[in-house]
């Protein structure tokens, strides 16, 4: 076994360690360096070790760490200056960027394969170079669709009748071509190979383009897990250990996270993607259904009304995150807690813009991780709060999911806040949430409005308990 061989065979084990380490909050951040770590020692293996058949070096080393040293120098200045309610959007963009590197992979050794050979290829070799194209072409143009969306660049869902058929028109003519490019290669037909990475980049546009705010982290996870895919493809190419394995894992774990995330919303993947959740549809519900009015409530009776409290649950949600807000909301809790009240918070799996966003956003405050509750077990306690405090979340709170079928949402399991005594919500408006539906829950008899921006409310609310 050759010292390459080796050296990929500790990446491995450090990207399968890494993974499993990040499943606890108490020990991700040093998961996550393991499997960096493993990264850079199968990366520095391949630039000093690797041989072709021919016994030939790469080379070049000037323009690999040139590139090596931009690519740190950006990453890093963009990872910490990145703010948390950007995070999704980072996340979009670096994974639009591994879906693109996997498709100039493919292009490239596309090329390689036609001047290599006469009139004749290895239908393996070129079947794992269009996989390789399709899926990474698919997943940097959705992806950036994703990234303009969520960073507002993209106001609206774009879609219009008959797109999905279109859509599958154009799937079905992809992989109908890549067959026969496959069956019938020449040098003639190379054509084909650059229309079907046009159609693949036209598939990923429209295929993310109508998809609503509310199944947006459904789609970030599967387009993650298309990159894993394509990179898996790539590793088939170069018959690299390490890079197979990366790709895999990426693959399996983005497949199972949208499974999850799937299941928890009480959808089929299928319907997520031809579905539109949360898009541009309006609920017939709201205050012009139900004739309710909107109850406000003062600082200091949410203080007095939380400090004699024997419960609280908060739910946090995107708002929270605009606000930064999450260290006041710590600070609320360790207060409460002072006073002997106990102080829960109710995550919902799609709470935020991407898989775990919530999570994130409080591990960063260091609240303790038993602290955190999802949705299962959230909805069994809140009958036991006297108060749930609600911090810009909105889709995932209303009611509409449950009791209106006209409603975009409907069907969606939602935290049943209703449950507790006592509903504050904390909004700076009225307005809809990402889904574009006005929520029930604002004109019920237990819910109480506290406008605002969630940090300044939060400040004060602290301020307010500490003068009683």
């Amino acid at each position: 076994m050759g010292l390459l061989t080796i050296l990929y065979l500790i990446g491995s084990i450090t990207f399968i360690l890494g993974l499993k380490m990040l499943s606890n909050p108490a020990t991700a951040r040093k998961g996550n360096l393991l499997a960096a770590a493993g990264m850079v020692v199968a990366i520095l293996g391949t630039i000093f070790l690797y041989q072709d058949d021919e016994g030939q070096k790469l080379g070049n080393y000037a323009w690999i760490f040139g590139g090596i040293l931009i690519g740190t120098i950006v990453g890093a200045l963009a990872a910490k200056k990145v703010k948390m309610t950007a995070m999704p959007q980072m996340v979009s963009i670096f994974n639009g960027m591994g879906g693109a590197c996997a498709a100039l992979i493919s292009l490239v050794e596309y090329n390689h394969l036609v001047h290599n050979s006469e009139n004749s290829v290895n239908l393996g070799t070129l079947s794992i170079i269009l996989l390789g194209l399709i899926i990474g072409s698919v997943s940097f143009a959705g992806s950036m669709i994703a990234w303009g969306k969520l960073n507002g660049n993209i106001k609206k869902d774009f879609a219009f009748p008959g797109q999905q058929f279109i859509n599958i028109g154009i799937l079905l003519a992809i992989l109908g071509l890549s067959v026969y490019l496959v069956l019938n290669f020449s040098p003639e037909s190379n054509y084909l190979f650059y229309v079907i990475f046009i159609l693949s980049l036209l598939y990923g546009l429209l295929f993310v383009f109508p998809i609503g705010g509310a199944d947006m982290p459904v789609v970030i996870s599967l387009l993650n897990s298309f990159t894993g895919v394509a990179a898996a493809c790539g590793g088939f190419l170069y018959d690299n250990k390490v890079m197979l394995t990366g790709g895999i894992l990426v693959g399996a774990a983005g497949t199972l996270l949208t499974i999850l995330m799937c299941n928890a919303m009480n959808r089929s993947l299928l319907n997520v993607l031809i579905g539109s959740f949360g898009g541009n549809k309006k609920s017939e519900g709201g205050s012009s259904s139900s004739g309710g009015t909107v109850k406000e409530v003062t600082l200091s009776d949410t203080a007095v009304l939380m400090t004699y409290a024997s419960k609280v649950m908060i739910v946090p949600g995107y708002g929270l995150a605009v606000a930064q807000a999450q260290h006041a909301c710590h600070e609320l809790e360790k207060l409460l807690e002072s006073k002997g009240v106990d102080v829960f918070y109710a995550i919902h799996p799609v709470a935020g813009r991407m898989p775990g966003h919530m999570n994130v956003l409080l591990a960063e405050t260091d609240v303790p991780y038993e602290k955190l509750m999802e949705m299962e077990q959230a909805n069994e306690e809140f009958s036991t709060a006297d108060v749930v405090l609600i911090l810009g979340a909105n889709d995932v709170v209303n009611p509409a999911a449950k009791e209106d079928t006209s409603s975009p949402i409907y069907g969606m399991p939602i935290l049943e806040v209703e449950l507790a005594k006592n509903v504050i919500v904390n909004k700076r408006s009225m307005k809809p949430g990402y889904a574009g539906i006005e929520n029930e829950l604002f004109y019920r008899p237990k819910t109480s409005m506290l406008f605002g921006d969630a940090k300044k409310v939060l400040q004060d609310l602290i301020s307010e308990i500490k003068n009683l």
